[in-house]
């Protein structure tokens, strides 16, 4: 693994992950449409900075978008609700635990209409999973504005907990980590 590429000795894509309810897998072309709907809401914008002109994402958006290792498209019942990623933080950013090894880091975003029946939860979960068996032992950091209350009870649930709180991007945040089960 290096900082550039959080999976170099990782087979990508794998399977598909099969959950209860939904289905993580490599973006497709046909994941355009509801990553530009995504990044282009003005609910999902609220605690990552805002959201994206539509015009611009349409413009610019690849034909497969999030095309690399670490990043689902999450689909229930056959349509695109939203991405979980796990990518290598940046190590200009803040809020490290162990800057010098290159800490992995769980994201997510979801369609409004999509929130409040524990996708993201499910998600998360079998991302985690995925990941801890192809990096066994390996913590993963999740980020989220303290404000987010949302995504810091996600967060709970999946079982990440507290490591720091620090101010990025002019707001206070939430610095989570998740160790992964020993067997």
């Amino acid at each position: 693994m290096t900082a550039s590429d959080p999976a170099a000795d990782v087979a990508w894509p794998p399977a598909p992950i099969r959950t209860a309810r939904l289905v993580l897998r490599a973006s497709e072309a046909r994941d355009r449409a509801a990553f530009v709907e995504l990044l282009a809401s003005p609910e999902v914008g609220t605690f990552v900075g805002g959201a994206q002109p539509r015009a611009e994402l349409e413009r610019t958006m690849p034909e497969v978008p999030g095309r690399r290792t670490g990043f689902f498209a999450v689909e229930l019942d056959g349509a695109t609700i939203g991405m979980t990623t796990l990518d290598v933080r940046d190590p200009a950013r803040p809020g490290h635990i162990r800057p010098e090894r290159g800490e992995h880091e769980l994201g997510y975003m979801f369609l409004p209409r999509a929130w409040g029946r524990g996708y993201a939860t499910e998600a998360c979960a079998a991302a985690l999973a995925w990941f801890a068996a192809t990096h066994p032992g390996e913590p993963v950091l999740l980020t989220a504005q303290t404000a987010n209350t949302r995504s810091v009870r996600v967060a709970a649930k999946l079982g990440f907990t507290e490591a720091a709180r620090f101010h990025e991007y002019g707001a206070e945040q939430w610095r989570g980590v998740w160790t992964p089960p020993r067997h």
